[in-house]
């Protein structure tokens, strides 16, 4: 099956999703599908409600209604750790522990291989901090390390909050070919950007979000129809729809 035949059927159904925090809705009835391959961009500023809504799809946080599919199943919260893998924002995993031991444990409750493991480190650029501790690596070395760690897990989907913060222009380019490659391997991408730049260059297709809404959704092309703006960047796009 090509990656085309695979988007006819969603690997991963969000449906009327919603978050409280009080009487305020964070997430606001949201609906979206992910499929196999695919690298789907979450869009929207700071507070435009992101990371709660990857929070409360892989079940870190309760939903106050809505459902999640995995393969036209309803998927229970207990499930989704088998299915759906989180990388947040800032976490430094194991903080005392070398780069490479944390890589090692990793690998180990995976029961991946030597070459496996050789082959995640190789794919981030992160041989040059193996001997540091995960407390003393720099922004970008650590986000490095996330991925790292990602690409070790069997799931077959990949939720990441602010993949190419603390990146400069080539090491993002850089991370950026690592998940369209993985991506080309059958592996689903779910990533909360609000660089806009960085999204029009990795994602297949966009979900923008603001106050917790989704504005609008589709591939680039599909959006600037919709906004009437052909040729436009995403941001007028954003701009345009919210």
């Amino acid at each position: 099956m090509n990656q085309g035949e695979q988007q006819l059927v969603p690997s991963l159904r969000v449906t009327d999703l919603t978050k409280r925090y009080g009487d305020a809705p964070v997430v606001d009835r949201v609906t979206f599908y992910a499929s196999a391959g695919e690298v789907v961009g979450i869009i929207g500023p700071n507070g435009a409600g992101k990371t709660t809504l990857l929070e409360t799809v892989v079940g870190l946080l309760p939903a106050d209604s809505g459902q999640i599919l995995w393969r036209g199943e309803m998927l229970s919260q207990s499930q989704r750790r088998n299915v759906l893998f989180y990388l947040p924002d800032g976490v430094r995993p194991y903080r005392d522990q070398t780069t490479s031991q944390v890589i090692s444990f990793f690998a180990g409750v995976y029961s991946r291989s030597k070459a496996e493991s050789a082959a995640a480190i190789a794919s981030v650029g992160l041989a040059p901090v193996l001997h540091k501790r995960v407390h003393a690596l720099s922004k970008g070395y650590n986000r490095r390390l996330l991925l790292a760690l990602g690409l070790l897990t069997p799931h077959p989907i990949l939720l990441m909050d602010e993949p190419f913060d603390g990146f400069d222009l080539r090491q993002t380019r850089e991370i950026i070919e690592v998940l369209r490659g993985q991506a080309a391997r059958g592996r689903t991408f779910i990533l909360a950007i609000h660089q806009l730049a960085d999204a029009e260059r990795v994602c297949d297709r966009l979900i923008l979000l603001a106050g917790g809404r989704v504005r609008g959704m589709g591939t680039l092309d599909e959006l600037r129809a919709r906004s009437a703006r052909p040729g436009a960047s995403l941001e007028d796009i954003f701009l345009a729809l919210t």
